[in-house]
């Protein structure tokens, strides 16, 4: 794999969760690339002292026609959603929620957290699921070692592990931790694009040397992926996965539809508070607000053209 195969994909900064919002750092969606197989929005968060930046409070909200996929690195974020899910996210542990047709929740940091450190992923639900009903699953995987890395496989399957949790799309995800100066050859599905988002050190992918915060993006037909760490401390990455997903989609606030109109519908929903989407309780305050749909209309995106 050259350097010219991997397309570095950088950070912006966004306030999550209204008016107590903390920054993250978002990778996905770009206008270069919206996808990566169903993969579609990617946060990164921290390390953040919760003292200095209040942590993590995201009020009673929607979301349809996607999973959310939470994983942490360090800290602890309290769960509640309408389907009556109550849980925490824990470092090193698996929770994801599909939100298809309608679902709301709410997270919020727990009090004992002192420095909150994570990504929060969202899996796109194809055509054919996307009105899913409301779920809810924990997973937590255990650690294994790959040559000098340590593996945590929380989807799909990688170097003789696999997840119990199942996907409507075939999915990977995993964090990865590799040692100082480690080289490490990956086997991987050649029919899975991959992205690599550095969270700690340096990590060279092929020869694309990324940076934390940044993704490297990798199309089909590798079924190797060597990640070197240039740092001489341990480095830290997440890589996902999955086929290319060829559906276009809307994306807009915490919605994911077809056309402009699935977008005004469950909006209007949401702000009447439609059963579609339950009620979440105990959480102590009000839900957030939807925005203000933009004066133009939604237009569905995919991925540029494949080669």
């Amino acid at each position: 794999m050259d350097d010219t195969e991997v397309q570095v994909l950088s950070a912006r900064d966004v306030p999550l969760g209204g008016p107590r919002a903390m920054t993250v750092r978002r990778t996905l969606p770009q206008r270069s690339r919206t996808l990566i197989g169903a993969w579609c929005f990617a946060d990164h968060y921290g390390p953040d002292e919760v003292a200095e930046s209040g942590g993590m409070d995201v009020a009673p909200h929607p979301h349809t026609g996607l999973q959310t996929v939470s994983w942490l690195f360090s800290g602890e974020i309290e769960h509640r959603d309408s389907l009556g899910s109550h849980a925490f996210v824990r470092p090193g542990e698996l929770n994801l929620m599909t939100g298809g047709h309608g679902i709301s929740h709410t997270e919020v940091s727990t009090p004992g957290t002192t420095v909150l450190h994570g990504v929060q992923l969202w899996v796109a639900l194809p055509g054919a699921h996307r009105h899913a009903d409301r779920a809810f699953q924990h997973h937590a995987p255990k650690p294994v070692r790959f040559e000098e890395a340590e593996l945590r496989v929380f989807l799909g399957s990688l170097a003789g592990e696999t997840s119990p949790v199942p996907t409507f799309t075939p999915l990977l995800g995993a964090e990865l931790l590799l040692a100082p100066g480690a080289t490490v050859a990956l086997p991987v599905d050649p029919a899975f694009e991959h992205g690599l988002l550095v969270d700690e050190g340096t990590v060279r992918l092929g020869g694309t040397s990324l940076r934390p915060a940044e993704l490297g993006y990798v199309p089909t037909g590798h079924d190797t992926l060597t990640l070197t760490n240039e740092s001489d401390h341990r480095a830290r990455a997440v890589l996902l996965g999955g086929t290319p997903f060829d559906e276009e989609i809307v994306m807009w606030w915490n919605f994911i539809g077809r056309s402009h109109a699935d977008i005004v519908e469950a909006r209007e929903e949401w702000e009447r508070a439609s059963e579609r989407f339950g009620h979440v309780h105990g959480y102590p305050g009000a839900r957030l607000p939807a925005p203000a749909l933009p004066n133009a209309a939604l237009t569905p995106r995919g991925n540029p053209p494949r080669a």
